[in-house]
């Protein structure tokens, strides 16, 4: 495949917590330029359908994909799988067994926000902001709390709210980075690390996470991404040439208010590195 100026390869719709329908997505991929696309949603393949029909539709090259959920230490991460076979069963049971525990967790972050927002019926107000109880994020309850007026944007709720140490914040365990690089690969997919500038690992933990994410057969890292600075895109770039990973952009897309990059908007990745695109087929 030839590599293209313009790949944005991480996004999320309305079948978990992006407020576009994917055929929607794809439209607005197209209309901004983007050249090869892929949808990513938390833990889910429904909507890929969807998408891979607009896509075609629109003579966009379309990459098939998910983000898991995955715990590492103390902390959640995200690993992007690109380019895989949406019907694969270790794929689908595995990202089945994650969902599983979302609504319970959601359940408990509804009730803490009740007792420190003086909001009753938080979990059935959050619930209209997904299509799926299983698929309840944060993203959902934060969107809440803006409706309600407890805060003037989504990442007013987060701070306050929905991080580790903050009154709505659950802890739950998701898959483990050797299951979701499993998964990803029993698919036929390249397993990416997501965003790793938003995670809060010492120097010596994030050094092991790459090198773990390696050995397990981990294909490529997120370089240019919407909530990285132009300091973390040189991190991640040495990064990954240190640890001979494919490089990845995407602009994380979740809704036009919300996100900090729209679809297509993202500066181009390092000449210097190697695209995870060129894998994929």
């Amino acid at each position: 495949m030839l590599v293209p100026a313009n790949a944005d390869l991480h996004c999320h719709s309305t079948v978990s917590d992006g407020t576009l329908a994917p055929a929607a997505l794809a439209r607005r991929a197209h209309a901004n330029g983007v050249q090869i696309w892929a949808l990513t949603d938390h833990d889910e393949t429904g909507g890929l359908h969807e998408a891979a029909s607009a896509a075609q539709a629109l003579g966009l090259h379309f990459v098939p994909g998910v983000e898991i959920s995955v715990s590492v230490g103390d902390q959640t991460v995200h690993i992007l799988g690109l380019g895989i076979d949406p019907s694969n069963p270790l794929l689908l049971g595995g990202l089945a067994q994650v969902r599983a525990g979302r609504d319970a967790r959601a359940h408990l972050m509804a009730k803490a926000l009740e007792q420190h927002t003086a909001i009753s019926g938080v979990y059935e107000g959050v619930s209209r902001y997904a299509g799926n109880p299983a698929l309840i994020s944060r993203t959902h309850f934060a969107r809440y709390l803006v409706e309600q007026g407890v805060c003037g944007t989504t990442h007013e709720v987060f701070g306050r709210f929905l991080t580790p140490g903050k009154p709505g914040y659950v802890e739950h365990t998701w898959a483990t980075l050797q299951d979701a690089v499993e998964w990803i690969r029993a698919a036929g997919g390249q397993a990416v690390i997501a965003h790793p500038g938003r995670y809060r690992f010492t120097p010596t933990e994030e050094w092991a996470l790459f090198s773990s994410f390696k050995e397990m057969g981990g294909a490529g890292v997120e370089v240019v991404t919407g909530s990285h600075t132009a300091s973390d895109f040189r991190k991640y770039a040495s990064l990954a040439l240190a640890f001979s990973l494919r490089a990845s952009r995407g602009s994380d897309f979740h809704s036009a208010r919300e996100s900090r990059c729209d679809l297509g908007q993202l500066p181009a990745l390092p000449a210097d590195l190697s695209p995870i695109w060129e894998l994929l087929h």
